[in-house]
């Protein structure tokens, strides 16, 4: 072997050397304690759907995966801590419908829920429900309707906060049905329920979870529930599709998503465990007891949700006038 070929041949032999030795150098993910940035307090149902699966995480990963509940501004101080993060796979994004509420509801956000974000799974799907008092004269979705079409302007129909999930699907009800309905909102839940036991509302529409002990209490009755299927916990309660609104359908979701530019072999190792996490029969039956269906995806298939429920709700904001904010 002349110098040449000498030279050429160690030169291979010490860029592999190097090579295998990167990779068995290189640290594994993850390499410390993961933290969900969740935009609601603590206690409610999604930060309980956070919380739920991060245990489990926690046990697959082998690092603690920690909560951290930043309220505020319709999810946009959450969004904004994850959007800036190191794009590591170390901190993670609740998002839900209300990230893609913002995008329309908002005149600027300091990120885009579509660029700035890399999702990883779904978790759980919130069914929503019409609602009515007990004593109510309707007695079916159809009744309620007829009723409404039939007499512009005089049903009361009351949600929370204007711009939240439930005033939004309150106002798909109304233009999905045709209805001259008045959409009421209150300051939360509890107001919601009160002023309809109290009869200043005839319906509200809420998440089925805050309400399904005064329905099994028999104190408010459900109409129907607005997903794509019946709820488990009410399987004689029809859907929205079945009582004459065809194209209705409106649920409440949760995903998580890191920031972009999040390493794809980090974003594939998050969603194998979060897949396996959410699909465990312990989590599952938690989540069921919140009423949540626990419901994993894709990258690509959280990626499409979100960009359709930016436009399905943006569309919405838009046919109801709600102003930006």
């Amino acid at each position: 072997m002349n110098i040449k070929s000498f030279i050429a041949s160690l030169a291979v032999a010490l860029l592999a050397t190097h090579a295998a030795t990167a990779q068995t150098t290189a640290p594994a993910f993850p390499t410390k304690a993961i933290r969900i940035v969740v935009p609601f307090g603590a206690g409610g149902v999604a930060d309980l759907t956070a919380r739920t699966v991060a245990q489990k995480l926690s046990e697959s990963l082998g690092q603690p995966v920690v909560i951290e509940n930043k309220p505020g501004a319709g999810g946009v101080v959450a969004g904004d801590t994850v959007a800036k993060a190191e794009p590591d796979g170390h901190t993670l994004l609740l998002m839900s419908n209300g990230t893609a509420v913002s995008a329309g509801l908002f005149k600027s956000l300091p990120f885009d829920p579509v660029r700035d974000f890399a999702p990883v799974s779904t978790l759980g799907f919130f069914d929503i429900a019409m609602v009515v008092p007990a004593d109510s004269k309707f007695k079916t979705l159809g009744e309620l309707l007829a009723f409404a079409r039939a007499n512009p302007g005089k049903l009361n129909v009351g949600s929370i906060n204007i711009g939240s999930t439930q005033n939004l699907a309150a106002e798909l009800f109304k233009s999905s049905s045709g209805a001259d309905v008045q959409i009421v909102p209150f300051n939360g839940t509890p107001a919601v329920i009160t002023a309809l036991r109290g009869g200043q509302i005839d319906a509200a529409v809420e998440i089925l979870g805050p309400v399904l002990p005064q329905i099994n209490a028999k104190a408010l009755r459900a109409l129907a529930v607005t997903g794509d299927k019946r709820a488990a916990v009410l399987p004689d309660v029809p859907t929205a599709k079945e009582s004459g609104l065809p194209t209705y359908v409106a649920a409440s979701w949760n995903a998580l998503a890191a920031p972009a530019k999040t390493p794809k072999d980090v974003i594939a190792r998050l969603n194998k465990e979060v897949t396996a996490a959410v699909n465990s029969p312990d989590v599952k039956k938690k989540l069921h007891d919140l009423n949540v269906e626990a419901r994993s995806s894709s990258p690509e298939q959280a990626s499409e949700l979100l960009a359709s429920e930016i436009k399905r709700w943006g569309d919405v904001i838009t046919r109801a006038k709600i102003p930006k904010q």
